[in-house]
């Protein structure tokens, strides 16, 4: 596959943007980093030496068309995604270019699938919202579990985190998020979003060890319950958050990350950990790994490398779960993630 042309990263400053830049490099992209910031794009290239500047904003088309023009492809990994993951979109399907982003909010990705549905499928061109840790991993997970099932009564997908030291757009996305919902909770059962004011509970989830037993939030609600029914006949998927980890999100003071490696990845560890049941019989899938903004560059990368080898399953707004062979994309994840898959 010829990587002559360039794959561009809007909101390459950003902490996963950075770790997105960092991959494709690795793995031989020609890059254009892009976003509102002239001036820390422009320090970021002379760090970098081997990528190229193209600054642009959301609300000015024209720049975002001159950012990805000749471009192969466009990885959005600016939030708040609800305010630019529509212009973005626009922007690459005016160059007939796959869209990837790394949205979490559930509600931009909502209007992802409901508002570009129908433009993308006519463009023929993939595009893949929440192509990462939270939407992305769990969707994966949950469509390797049920393998040739095509329905199940139920999906949960429990997040066993070390810890959470969310970034500066994680805590942005947090506040538009909460904002939309006017403080409401989400919830998807009977094959429905559904908004309550329901209190948080706690309960024990068993994960695999060497984790075992540990105090979960029920329906801490992530973007799973977008990506996962988007196309898998499940009326219900559940999601649970370690305590600790939702803790520390909850703490106004918890620091962002901070590096430990090499590869700037933070000391936090991660276990997703998927069931899903269908009637009598239960499936597992999990995955480990450490960092939870590090780990989306490998995923959101091979997304892109397998859109542009033409290893996709389909066109149009899809989940990972649906674009990819999700048993085959999670193994191609070596040495950054380990999965444990039943087939």
């Amino acid at each position: 596959m010829s990587t002559a042309a360039a794959v561009v990263v809007y909101g390459a400053t950003g902490h996963t943007g950075r770790f997105i830049v960092a991959e494709l490099r690795r793995r031989g992209f020609a890059v254009v980093i892009s976003g509102r910031d002239a001036a820390q794009l422009e320090m970021l290239a002379a760090e970098w030496g081997d990528v190229t500047v193209r600054p642009a904003t959301v609300d000015d088309a024209s720049s975002l068309d001159r950012a990805l023009a000749g471009a192969a492809a466009v990885i959005n990994c600016a939030g708040p995604f609800a305010v630019t993951g529509g212009p973005v979109v626009e922007a690459a399907l005016r160059a007939g270019i796959p869209y990837v982003d790394v949205a979490a909010e559930i509600e931009a990705n909502v209007s992802t699938f409901a508002d570009y549905a129908e433009a993308a499928r006519k463009a023929d061109t993939p595009v893949v919202p929440a192509m990462a840790f939270y939407g992305g991993l769990g969707d994966l997970l949950v469509s390797a579990a049920m393998g040739e099932w095509t329905a199940a009564d139920v999906a949960h997908v429990a997040y066993g985190l070390s810890s959470w030291h969310p970034t500066a757009g994680t805590r942005a996305a947090g506040q538009v998020s909460h904002q939309r919902r006017a403080g409401r909770r989400v919830r998807f059962a009977d094959g429905v979003l559904q908004y309550h004011d329901d209190k948080l509970a706690e309960q024990d989830w068993l994960f695999p060890e060497p984790l075992g037993s540990r105090a979960v939030i029920a329906e801490f609600t992530m973007a799973d319950v977008v990506t996962v029914p988007s196309h898998l006949a499940v009326p219900e998927v559940r999601t649970y958050m370690a305590v600790e980890a939702a803790r520390d999100l909850a703490e106004q003071n918890t620091p962002a990350p901070e590096p430990v490696d090499a590869l700037g990845r933070s000391n936090q560890t991660f276990v997703v950990d998927v069931l899903v049941r269908a009637g009598d019989v239960e499936r597992r899938a999990t995955a480990h790994g450490q960092d939870i903004y590090a780990v989306t560059a490998p995923l959101v990368v091979e997304a892109v490398q397998r859109m542009l080898a033409g290893q996709t399953r389909t066109t149009g707004v899809a989940s990972a779960g649906a674009m990819f062979d999700a048993a085959d994309f999670l193994r191609a994840l070596t040495p950054h993630l380990s999965v444990e898959l039943p087939f």
